[in-house]
This record gives C-alpha cells, structure tokens and sequence, in this order.
C-alpha cells in the first residue's frame, strides 16, 4: 500500500515538474522529456509488478466468496466472476497506457527525434 502512496506521488510530479522546469527554461526539452519518459517507465514496472498479485487477490476472492456461502447460485457465481475479472482487467489496461506513454517519451529521444518533411 506504501508503493501505491509513492506511485500516486512520482505520478503527480512527472505531470508537472518537467513541463514547469522546460516552460521557465531551467531544463532543456530533451532533459524534460527523458525525465518524463524514465517516470512513466518507473509507473509502467509498477504496473506489471502488480497484474499477478491483483488476478491472485481476484481467485482468492472469488474462492473465499464461494467457501463462505455468500454467492448460492450459479448465476450469482458467473456475475462475480465477470466482475472480478474486470477488475484485474483494469490493471492490464493501466500497464498498457503507461507502456504506450513511455514509448511516447522516450522513443524520440532514442531514435534521435522526428523528422521535419
């Protein structure tokens, strides 16, 4: 839970804090944006970190729901499970949004920018 207070964190600073320091001249643009890129990196390892402890708390979820009689049916136990694979869902789909965001930062820097045609 402490990753998750320093995840919300790093986030807010590599929003701002690049951006701010470009606009007033302190960094260069080229340092601005590596710095983005390595913070959306950082965010999308955390991401990856967490898909395999999120589908586990998910199947043990849906196994201790079973076990203790609060889901009676078979309908009942088809609903929790869509929802509680939805829910490990929504962490694959953060992992993909930071790795597309870092690879947006971070691959014109490597490949030596965009060309102007």
């Amino acid at each position: 839970m402490a990753a998750v207070g320093v995840a919300n964190f790093g986030s807010s600073l590599v929003g701002w804090l690049p951006f701010i320091g470009m606009a007033t001249g302190i960094i260069s643009h080229y340092t601005g944006f590596l710095i983005i890129g390595i913070g959306y990196g950082l965010m999308m390892l955390f991401n990856l970190v967490t898909l395999p402890v999120e589908f586990d708390a998910s199947n043990r979820a849906k196994r201790v729901l079973g076990e203790m009689g609060f889901i009676g049916t078979d309908e009942e136990m088809a609903g929790v499970r869509k929802t509680l694979d939805a829910a490990g869902w929504t962490y694959v789909a953060a992992f993909v949004t930071s790795l597309a965001w870092t690879l947006y930062y971070l691959l014109p820097l490597l490949t030596g920018g965009r060309s102007r045609d």
